[in-house]
């Protein structure tokens, strides 16, 4: 089976970097592609429970939470989820708390990566 990685480094709002980012892995699931997610910078916020978007706005929080659901493997980087000051206990469940090493590995291991 094919398999991605996405790499989101901008916050959930204010642009739609990670709203495409999703919508695109939401498509290469159903073309059969395995999708693996990693949350750098002010991304991490992405995975945080409890995001109310102004109404009519999309909710990434959810659309994230569905991907998980769907077997989507998602982390977020330890040192920028400690400079935000959270912990695994801010996130949906299924985020998991990860290193730049394992996105090394995921990078060695496909090397297909797009970076949004």
């Amino acid at each position: 089976m094919d398999r991605v990685t996405i790499v989101l480094q901008d916050a959930p709002y204010g642009n739609e970097k990670a709203w495409n980012a999703l919508r695109l892995s939401e498509a290469l699931l159903t073309e059969g592609v395995s999708v693996r997610i990693f949350l750098y910078g002010d991304s991490v916020s992405i995975g945080k429970k409890g995001q109310k978007p102004p109404e009519g706005f999309y909710n990434i929080g959810e659309m994230l939470e569905k991907l998980i659901k769907k077997g989507v493997e998602v982390r977020s980087c330890l040192t920028c989820t400690r400079a935000r000051g959270f912990t695994q206990a801010d996130y949906i469940d299924g985020l998991t708390i990860g290193k730049t090493l394992d996105l090394a590995r995921w990078v060695k291991e496909e090397g297909k990566v797009m970076v949004f």
